[in-house]
């Protein structure tokens, strides 16, 4: 049977959410023939009056890897991203988990995507896993330095940018569920990158403001009306 690579990903329109799905392909397995990908829509979406009942649409996007278009010979690791395949490739052994990690460097972050079967067991419940994996990857390529890091993502099926977008979403219809009800909006506790995908998505919106309260590990998001 061939192998063949899932991802799923959601958008205000289907059309979003393909185009999403697309991306997050072409990051996992750079080459893929865009021709060969099939689509299952979950939702189509809906967006109730004032936003309430919003859902965005969802669709799982699946494509053969043999459907991947020959490639040159990829460049070597850079020094930070050797490092970090290194450290990445012992941890995934140790939870035994076989895959491929593919780096994505910029001047700004290195990004290493976990391609494979069994990737639930490296997001985790909620994203859990995932998120003390990039934690330990972190800790331990920079090892207390503080100036000049390079922030270190850890990726697996295009979760990030599903939970980006699933974090927006709820940012929008709490916002909105605020300014009609003329009440505070607590949300779950976060960690502080997904508060960040809130306090971004809500910066502009009309009526609301956005803090953060509590501890961590349990700090959470207050939407309130102004």
């Amino acid at each position: 049977m061939t192998d063949a690579l899932q991802v799923e990903t959601s958008g205000e329109t289907v059309g979003e959410a393909k185009w999403a799905a697309l991306r997050e392909l072409e990051k996992l397995q750079p080459g893929i023939d865009k021709a060969a990908v099939r689509f299952q829509v979950l939702s189509e979406g809906e967006r109730g009056l004032l936003g309430v009942g919003y859902a965005p649409a969802r669709v799982i996007a699946s494509v053969d890897l043999s459907a991947v278009v020959e490639q040159e010979a990829p460049q070597e690791d850079s020094e930070l991203g050797g490092e970090v395949r290194g450290v990445l490739e012992r941890i995934l052994e140790g939870i035994g988990v076989r895959a491929q990690i593919s780096l994505r460097e910029d001047d700004e972050s290195l990004v290493a995507s976990v391609v494979g079967r069994e990737l639930g067991l490296v997001i985790g419940k909620h994203g859990q896993t995932i998120d003390a994996i990039q934690y330990l990857v972190n800790a331990i390529v920079w090892r207390g330095q503080v100036d000049g890091r390079k922030q270190v993502v850890v990726d697996a099926a295009g979760y990030r940018a599903r939970r980006e977008a699933t974090l927006e979403a709820l940012a929008l219809r709490s916002a909105e569920r605020a300014v009609s009800s003329e009440r505070p909006v607590e949300l779950e506790p976060m960690t502080a990158v997904e508060r960040k995908v809130v306090h971004l998505r809500l910066k502009e919106f009309p009526g609301v403001g956005t803090r953060s309260e509590g501890t961590e590990p349990n700090r959470f998001v207050v939407i309130e009306p102004e």
